[in-house]
């Protein structure tokens, strides 16, 4: 068996003899060809179909294509899922799209037109958490817990209730509900905040500065959810222009201390049946660090920023036990083995479903309510998913054009017609495409070193 494929004793019989069959098809070297193209993908989408090439001036063909020749009749692309738990070759480059955006905001980036003079910035990394919802497992600075155990980081037991009976798991997952809304009007009572301290209107803050924000959504062991944000002050055009003299650091500082607990920072949930009219607030547990160019001791530097956001975009709430997707029937918790406080907190959202039907709390019972987007920037803080993506589909579009020696696509015309005929792979191929993903990794990350050693001036 070639260099780099799965051993043979570490595969079930069925997974080896599918493994076997795919190696030994006369069209595997294509087939190796598209799941390289995905990056390894553990769940790639299947398309069947045709593209034309013609000349807009003359009309002639200049190339044609047709899944007919692929592998199976069929053209495999990456799923892009950014969950790790779903597919890690997909959400290893998710999230270096995110730990690249997050450090642009931060160093600047040429290619992406943030200039490195943002370093200069009021800048700081922020964490807002959730109130307490009852007393759970933990590790204080005593090292023992209330229950009298003295837990490991990896005990199971750790962000559970002590007393599941009293426990608001309903108050829980209406936090996490209302916790895209709860940043909402944070974000706003900031900027008031900000104007305020340096003695301006709304209108002349908007004139003078702009709030610049990146955030990430966390869950904690307990299951609720808190956010890390980057937040920086910039001049009225965003990074391109200067802040005035009045934005300092520790004017940010103070006003986010500010708004996170003023009371218009708050969402009202109404009184419904057994359940109390709820006023949801931040936890007064705050964190805000100003973030330094290069690492300090214990300083928060701009690649521990980005890489700390990296690591989160990639997680949901499967990391406190839940499922990875949308739940059918109550019955699958049995099935899947689901621990009893995610459990709990589940129950909690089909019961409120009822109770509360806007908030479509059953449709996210497997986010344990939360409804928003894991990670989200404001509009000038740096560049987009979308344009990164943008970036490297104009790169291999120009390689194809290269090698097929076509012209530039302002004088071609393409004609196409794709079809979803599928998705994921058989058992075999499945083997195959997770050691493709393993070198394809590997590749990257020494090359990676190579380029850091080489910005070190060790070579």
């Amino acid at each position: 068996m070639r260099w780099g494929w799965p051993v043979a004793d570490t595969l079930d019989p069925t997974t080896l003899g599918d493994l076997l069959r795919v190696a030994s098809a006369p069209d595997f070297d294509r087939w190796q060809d598209q799941i390289k193209r995905t990056g390894g993908c553990a769940q790639p989408i299947h398309l069947t179909g045709w593209s034309l090439t013609r000349d807009k001036v003359s009309g002639q063909i200049l190339h044609t294509y047709s899944t007919q020749d692929e592998p199976g009749g069929r053209l495999r692309i990456a799923c892009g899922n950014r969950r790790a738990s779903r597919c890690q070759p997909c959400a290893y480059l998710y999230a270096g799209d995110a730990s690249r955006l997050v450090r642009a905001g931060l160093a600047g980036d040429d290619t992406m037109n943030i200039p490195a003079v943002v370093r200069e910035r009021p800048r700081v990394f922020a964490t807002l958490t959730a109130p307490s919802f009852g007393r759970v497992h933990n590790i204080p600075d005593t090292g023992r817990c209330r229950c009298g155990a003295r837990h490991t980081e990896e005990d199971a037991v750790l962000g559970t209730a002590l007393d599941p009976t009293s426990y608001d798991y309903a108050g829980a997952v209406l936090f996490n509900n209302h916790a895209g809304e709860l940043w909402h009007r944070f974000v706003n009572r900031l900027r008031r905040e900000i104007a305020a301290s340096a003695g301006l209107t709304q209108t002349e803050f908007k004139e003078s500065a702009r709030l610049s924000f990146n955030k990430v959504a966390e869950f904690q062991k307990r299951g609720a959810i808190h956010f890390h944000a980057v937040i920086r002050i910039d001049g009225p055009n965003g990074p391109n222009s200067l802040p005035p003299t009045w934005a300092t650091l520790e004017l940010l500082t103070d006003a986010i201390r500010e708004a996170r607990k003023h009371p218009y920072t708050t969402v009202t949930v109404p009184a419904a049946e057994d359940q109390p009219a709820r006023t949801l607030r931040w936890g007064k547990k705050l964190d805000v660090q100003p973030i330094k160019a290069f690492a300090d001791g214990d300083d928060i530097s701009e690649q521990k920023v980005s890489a700390y956001v990296a690591k989160y975009a990639t997680k949901a709430a499967e990391t406190t036990g839940t499922l990875d997707r949308r739940i059918g029937e109550l019955a699958e918790l049995d099935h899947q083995r689901v621990p009893d406080h995610a459990r709990r907190l589940i129950r909690a959202c089909r019961h409120l479903d009822r109770l509360y039907p806007d908030r479509k709390l059953w449709a996210w019972a497997h986010m344990l309510g939360f409804r928003g987007h894991f990670l989200t920037k404001s509009r000038r803080y740096s560049s987009t998913f979308g344009e990164r993506r943008q970036v490297r589909a104009d790169y291999r579009a120009a390689e194809q054009r290269r090698t097929l020696g076509l012209p530039e696509p302002e004088t071609t015309l393409v004609l196409a017609d794709w079809r979803y005929a599928g998705h994921g792979h058989t058992p075999g191929e499945s083997a195959l495409a997770a050691t493709i993903a393993e070198d394809i990794r590997i590749n990257r990350e020494t090359a990676r070193e190579a380029l850091a050693d080489l910005d070190a001036g060790e070579w």
